[in-house]
């Protein structure tokens, strides 16, 4: 019996007309995401990092050569606000990370590149994220993981469906 089975316990003692069923589902995904967190941040404190910083150097990385995008780009990207992006580019830009350059298809416009030490810096990161992210999943059989990817997919796409309001 874990944490949320006692307060499942607890509620079904209290109310026992409820279905309390759900609770347990969304307070142990919960707990996990919070616990997943926990060591995603452990690895980027080890680098110098924020989670996200390393989003935003990340985003950069993955978009490949010349590893640079729009302010606007990045934004849809991350989803965030332009003040939380700028404040965020800004930090970056102060370690080294990233520099603004002039946007050659836009003259008004600048693009947000990796410097080299950026990019050696979310090289490293992320070799590391993925061994961490592997790590917090090897309880799970590969036939498990497969299932457990395919029905959060199912659920999170019904979630995202427009609602009648």
């Amino acid at each position: 019996m874990d944490h949320v089975d006692r307060i499942l316990a607890q509620w079904q003692q209290q109310r026992p007309d409820l279905d309390v069923g759900p609770m347990g589902i969304i307070g142990r995904i919960k707990r996990l995401h919070d616990r997943l967190f926990e060591e995603h941040d452990r690895i980027f404190k080890m680098y110098g990092l924020i989670g996200p910083s390393f989003d935003v150097l990340a985003t950069l990385r993955r978009a490949g050569p010349p590893y640079a995008l729009t302010p606007t780009e990045l934004i849809n990207w991350t989803m965030v606000t332009s003040g939380t992006m700028t404040n965020r580019l800004d930090r970056l830009e102060e370690s080294g990370f990233i520099e603004r350059r002039r946007n050659p298809e836009d003259g008004r416009g600048f693009l947000i590149a990796l410097t080299s030490a950026g990019f050696d810096l979310v090289d490293a990161v992320v070799t590391a994220h993925v061994d961490n992210q592997h790590r917090l999943i090897a309880a799970l059989s590969p036939k498990e993981r497969q299932t457990l990817n395919a029905l959060i997919k199912v659920w999170l796409s019904s979630l995202d469906e427009p609602r009648g309001d």
